[in-house]
């Protein structure tokens, strides 16, 4: 804690900057930003039995896309320092993957699995958004059906994916070239109910699965039990050729550092540990998503003092109130969702736990933490938190300068509320990495006993336990930002019968 401050007259309210939580490395060694960790001491399970000495891995992708990738590859194994002009501190320079995380990134797979470019491409641009999904995901699940059958070990699947792909098969997209006829709203209708036609063949699941092409690819591929790393081709670009489809994107080292830092993860390792986790002390993410407008679905999301996370699906119930927005489960149905959690923790770790605190965005009721606390062990604290941005009209603060807050700003509102700045100023970085004002969290504790400024710290060091990415810190706790990725591929995939609950298979 560096220091404190009066914002009022009133004792319950001031300013408080909390230092930046450490990260723990090989040797014990703590650090504050993961870049500067791995490159100078090596990932925390490095001298671990765990720790994934030799990374397999497979490809799937159109001939393009396995070119770039085992391009990539060769370079993720060299130091790259990046352009002349490049900010080192706000972009490091990559040491190379060996010397980061002491296990060797071999540039060729196990075996690559080639889709045609132009039937892929042309799945792409069907008129109907579910049939194009659908299709698509289907090249790249009958990759790795064959991969499945084969000898090797596989740690991990690279999906490469051409942009026009990408582009194409998500929620919202809207093709430039369509092909194919189109489907009127009232057949959409008719076959999303499950009615046949004589004269169309379709495969009626398609209807029952996301339009997202990453999330039905996500939760159709967990049957074959390999974590998948999906990449856009234009991600892999490393300066030498002019994509077809030009995007901004981060320097070359900062997306090397984010990749190698994935897969490590992906393929069982642990990147680092968080100093200030507390042992017996887990972090559950409460997520709701609307199917339709009478119905809603929960998810939840448990983060341990080891960093790994766990996954469960609740129920489908009509969760949402039109009157106040807000999710709310009923008793039996809290009860059952937390115990869910707790059976699939024990199943997976077995250690004593301790304590138990709840992030949602939604309002906790009354009703819904009776169910939770039926759930949780006696002997076990349980805490109610409310996690969500704060409205981007409300209260911000300012310093002297051009720099905002500095990370790590917590305005002490009561002894239950306050308000915490996950971006600002970054010291370790001499800069603002961000566009806009900075948006703080709203924390409210609700239910449970538990000491305001003790909640903000471990919301602050969840931010850190974002393995898809390697940076000093996010925005949102991990039990928060991850929450809408996880319900959206459960929620979105209801016939979906194969669930893996390790975290690794969601992000």
């Amino acid at each position: 804690m560096i220091g404190s401050v009066n914002v009022r007259s009133k004792m319950t309210q001031s300013v408080i900057v909390f230092s930046e939580p450490e990260l723990e490395f090989r040797y014990g060694q703590r650090v504050k930003d993961p870049r500067d960790g791995l490159a100078l001491f090596g990932p925390f399970d490095a001298d671990l039995p765990s720790q994934p000495s030799s990374l397999t891995y497979i490809v799937l992708g159109t001939d393009e896309g396995l070119a770039q990738f085992k391009a990539w590859s060769e370079v993720m194994n060299r130091p790259f320092i990046g352009a002349p002009g490049e900010d080192r501190r706000l972009w490091p320079p990559f040491p190379g993957f060996e010397a980061a995380f002491c296990s060797r990134w071999s540039p060729d797979p196990v075996w690559s699995y080639v889709i045609d470019h132009d039937e892929i491409i042309r799945d792409s641009r069907l008129r109907d958004a579910h049939e194009r999904a659908f299709k698509v995901v289907e090249y790249y699940l009958e990759g790795l059906r064959k991969a499945s059958i084969r000898d090797e070990k596989i740690d991990v699947a690279v999906c490469v994916v051409p942009d026009e792909v990408w582009l194409n098969c998500r929620p919202q997209s809207r093709v430039s070239s369509p092909v194919g006829p189109a489907v009127p709203r009232s057949r959409l209708r008719a076959r999303k109910a499950g009615q046949l036609e004589m004269f169309d063949s379709f495969d009626p699941r398609q209807y029952h699965l996301s339009r997202d092409f990453r999330r039905q690819l996500k939760a159709r591929s967990m049957e074959f039990e390999i974590p998948l790393q999906i990449i856009r081709e234009s991600t892999l670009n490393l300066g030498n050729e002019n994509p077809p489809i030009r995007r901004s994107m981060t320097p070359i080292s900062d997306r090397m550092w984010n990749l190698s830092t994935a897969l490590y993860y992906k393929c069982g390792g642990k990147p680092w540990r968080l100093v200030t986790a507390r042992e017996g002390v887990c972090y559950i993410g409460i997520a709701f998503r609307r199917v339709d407008e009478r119905t809603a679905c929960c998810a939840a999301q448990m983060f341990l003092d080891t960093g790994d996370g766990v996954v469960f699906l609740g129920e489908y119930g009509p969760w949402y109130s039109p009157q106040d927005k807000q999710f709310h489960l009923d008793k039996p149905t809290a009860r059952d969702l937390l115990r869910g959690v707790l059976e699939t923790y024990r199943d997976l770790e077995g250690k004593e736990l301790t304590e138990i605190f709840l992030h949602s965005r939604s309002t906790i009721s009354e009703e819904e933490f009776e169910g939770y606390q039926e759930a949780c062990p006696s002997n076990v604290k349980l805490v109610g938190i409310r996690v969500r941005r704060a409205h981007r009209y409300g209260p911000r603060l300012y310093r002297a300068g051009n720099m905002p807050v500095l990370r790590g700003t917590f305005w002490r509102i009561s002894d239950r509320a306050g308000l915490l700045w996950g971006t600002g100023f970054k010291p370790r970085i001499a800069t603002y990495d961000g566009w806009e004002i900075p948006v703080p969290l709203r924390i409210d504790v609700q239910h449970g006993d538990a000491q305001i400024e003790r909640v903000a710290q471990d919301i602050l060091g969840l931010t850190k336990l974002n393995y898809n990415a390697c940076h000093l810190g996010d925005a949102e706790p991990v039990t928060i930002k991850f929450s809408d990725a996880v319900g959206e591929i459960l929620v979105s995939n209801p016939i979906v019968s194969h669930r893996k609950p390790n975290f690794k298979y969601y992000i």
